[in-house]
């Protein structure tokens, strides 16, 4: 395969595509730093020894590059694939983890997954198939709830962070933030049962510090998702383990609490796996 026909990350574009006329003001050590920052060399690397895998293969290429190893407790309860599911964990590491339990659900349900995440990770062409690009920002969110419903509404296994973000350091404990309400929403629309799991994983005390620096700047952007992978490249050649609970029928989620207290509750299922 020819370097013209790989997609490769390329941060000037991404700057280019996201700030539109104002990327012009981002001095050239700015983008070399962030290029550093993001180890576009390396994920290029990646991209280019998986140039020929799509989906799952793709995600279990990127294991491979980053030497990682994932232990799975409680594999019995996954359930079949007769029905659709919707599979929630926290998300301790913001990159690795959804690379692995990715992986470890597509290669059971033959590749019938998809995610919602940040559209960001579009650039990255090998796992596009497999995901929902979600843009908080600008014309795009309008058509947000629509595409979460499409989502929910096909035939693929849903996994989800509902958190939206990677965990920060709260309270001195590493924790999600609030859980949104949507997974039980459309759960309960599509009578899909969910599935509960903890990834067991922590970014470095660097990371912590600085996403708290960048909440007190309130910008519309999360700079701490630059910092991502940074983190993935400092946990390579490491093991995590992903606990699978058992499902919670859809049925559960009924009138006696909000949705949002339902979130709550599957959240705290979720931490005490």
């Amino acid at each position: 395969m020819g370097e013209d026909s790989i997609f490769l990350v390329d941060l000037d574009k991404i700057l280019d595509g996201k700030l539109g006329k104002k990327a012009k003001y981002v001095p050239r050590f700015v983008r070399s730093y962030l290029k550093r920052i993001v180890h576009q060399d390396e994920i290029n690397d990646c991209i280019r020894i998986n140039a020929d895998k799509e989906g799952v293969p793709f995600l279990k290429g990127c294991m491979d590059f980053l030497d990682n190893e994932v232990i799975v407790e409680g594999k019995e309860n996954l359930p079949s694939a007769e029905e659709r599911y919707t599979f929630v964990s926290n998300h301790p590491l913001g990159a690795m983890d959804g690379i692995s339990i990715g992986y470890i659900l597509g290669s059971h349900y033959n590749g019938k997954i998809k995610y919602l995440v940040n559209d960001i990770l579009m650039n990255l062409r090998g796992m596009a198939s497999l995901c929902i690009p979600i843009n908080k920002v600008g014309s795009q969110s309008r058509n947000l709830p629509h595409m979460v419903q499409d989502a929910f509404d096909s035939t693929n296994q849903m996994i989800m962070f509902p958190a939206g973000v990677c965990s920060r350091k709260i309270d001195g404990i590493i924790q999600d933030l609030p859980w949104k309400k949507t997974f039980i929403t459309e759960s309960v629309r599509t009578h899909r049962d969910v599935v509960p799991m903890h990834f067991y994983g922590e970014n470095s005390k660097e990371f912590y510090r600085k996403a708290d620096i960048f909440k007190h700047l309130k910008l519309k952007f999360n700079l701490a998702m630059i910092l991502l992978p940074d983190e993935m490249m400092k946990n390579r050649h490491k093991t995590f383990k992903l606990v699978i609970g058992k499902p919670i029928p859809w049925e559960t989620f009924d009138k006696s609490k909000s949705k949002a207290e339902w979130a709550q509750y599957v959240k705290d299922m979720v931490y005490s796996l």
